[in-house]
């Protein structure tokens, strides 16, 4: 069985729920502003590893919920033979250690990583390349969009790297991955894009970078560099059916992770707006009814009591066409552009209403942590 995998310390592999679609292959014509370093990457490599660090995380692992009560009056050798049969038999929950990579974004030491790197984590340890050691606060996590920011503090300024457009990237541009893959250190790896936009479904705003650069577990949190030095992206995931690299890694786009790391430094969480509904597809029974050559919009399946989208006047059955400009193809277009508008703000939403256009002003909420 082909599975996902976070590929840092606990990597515990993720069924997909759907398979892949197949693409056809584009041919793109050759860039010289993109192509291989004349004499390799050696002097890109020099200049940029310094900034990637390497992470380790002290956490408690969880005591086991099922305990075997032992008789009473058991002499105390047989105790002991016992609970050395049964792990975890009579003992407390024990420390466990992880590891993962992560990147200097700011000569003050903020760090980026993955939130599953230092998801529970009691103690986290940032390791540079240079051998120096820092113990990292972490400032805040996006479990939704697997981002995290850590700080730590330097008596000297840190070689920092700086975010390069992930939108302007093409499918068959070279990429650089560098990270702590199994802990054995400073590693790097060379690939291409294999494609954008994808959805692993791993959450709501999936949009990953697919590359073909080796990505193993503890490259987590590591950065995925272009030609230029600059990060187009976050090394998260791997497909694998045994846990090590095939060639397919999965990377949030740099895009995204500025917004999220901008938001998280301002006071560690994270804000998102909420319109307050549930949605689905448009079949293509719907889709072909309204003549329209493919399914798109997003259907209001339920609209939330008191809920941005209810005082607007949405209705159920209502299909969304268009959010403040953006065109809803799919549903994650949605789920996004809501996700990124400002709360309070005034957005257009263009909906399809008993078979006409109308458009409705809607005034975003917020969403609640355990609405995320």
């Amino acid at each position: 069985m082909t599975s996902l995998t976070k590929s840092p310390r606990r990597a515990l592999p993720l069924v997909l729920a759907a398979a892949l679609a197949s693409t056809s292959l584009v041919a793109i014509a050759p860039t010289t502003a993109l192509a291989v370093p004349a004499g390799g990457y050696a002097d890109l490599v020099e200049t940029i590893s310094p900034s990637v660090v390497f992470i380790e995380v002290t956490g408690t692992a969880t005591k086991p919920q099922t305990q075997i009560e032992l008789p009473q009056g058991m002499p105390e050798e047989l105790r002991k033979r016992f609970e050395q049969m049964m792990p975890g038999q009579g003992a407390e929950a024990q420390p466990v250690q992880g590891l993962g990579s992560g990147f200097i974004i700011s000569t003050d030491g903020q760090i980026v990583t993955n939130n599953h790197v230092v998801d529970g984590a009691n103690k986290v340890t940032v390791k540079l390349s240079d051998g120096r050691s820092f113990e990292a606060k972490v400032v805040g996590s996006d479990p939704l969009t697997d981002i995290a920011l850590l700080k730590i503090e330097a008596d000297v300024d840190l070689p920092a790297v700086t975010f390069g457009s992930s939108d302007s990237m093409r499918v068959g541009d070279e990429v650089v991955a560098m990270g702590n893959p199994f802990g054995l250190g400073g590693t790097v790896t060379t690939g291409i894009i294999s494609a954008k936009s994808r959805n692993i479904n791993a959450g709501p705003y999936d949009d990953f970078i697919q590359t073909d650069a080796a990505i193993n577990r503890g490259n987590s949190g590591g950065p995925l560099f272009n030609n230029d030095g600059e990060v187009i992206g976050v090394n998260t995931a791997i497909l694998s059916p045994g846990g090590g690299s095939v060639g397919i890694g999965f990377s949030v786009p740099s895009d995204l992770v500025q917004n999220i790391v901008a938001d998280l430094a301002d006071d560690g969480s994270i804000t998102r707006g909420w319109l307050g509904i549930q949605i689905r597809p448009m079949t293509d029974e719907v889709a072909q009814v309204l003549g329209y050559d493919a399914p798109k919009g997003a259907v209001i399946e339920a609209i939330s009591d008191n809920s941005p989208a209810q005082k607007a006047g949405l209705k159920k059955g209502d299909i969304i066409l268009s959010f403040n400009g953006t065109e809803i193809d799919e549903l994650r277009d949605l789920t996004r552009a809501v996700a990124d508008t400002d709360p309070d703000q005034t957005a257009d939403v263009v909906v399809l209403h008993r078979g006409k256009e109308v458009t409705r002003a809607v005034k975003i909420g917020t969403l609640a942590a355990q609405d995320a």
